[in-house]
C-alpha cells in the first residue's frame, strides 16, 4: 500500500514542478522583456509629444519616415 502512495506522491510533485518550470520560465521572459517594450513605447511617445507639441506639426507626419531622413539630413549637414 505504501508503494502507491509514494508512486502517487512522485507524480504530483512531478507535475507541479514542471508546472513551476514553466511559470518561472514565463515570469522570467517577461521580465527580460519588458524592458525593451517599455523602452520603445517610451519612444514613441516621446517623439509623438516632442514633434506634436514643441513642433506644432500634424500627428500624422509623426511617423513618417521623410520627415525623420530630413531631420537627420539638418542636424548632420555639412556646414560651408
Amino acid at each position: 500500500m505504501t508503494v502507491t502512495t509514494r508512486s502517487s506522491d512522485q507524480k504530483k510533485r512531478a507535475s507541479g514542478s514542471s508546472g513551476r518550470t514553466i511559470l518561472r520560465i514565463l515570469w522570467t521572459s517577461f521580465k527580460i522583456l519588458i524592458i525593451p517594450v517599455l523602452c520603445i513605447t517610451a519612444l514613441i511617445i516621446g517623439l509623438a509629444i516632442g514633434y506634436v507639441v514643441l513642433g506644432d506639426k500634424p500627428l500624422s507626419e509623426v511617423f513618417d519616415a521623410q520627415t525623420w531622413k530630413h531631420m537627420y539630413d539638418l542636424v548632420f549637414a555639412e556646414g560651408s
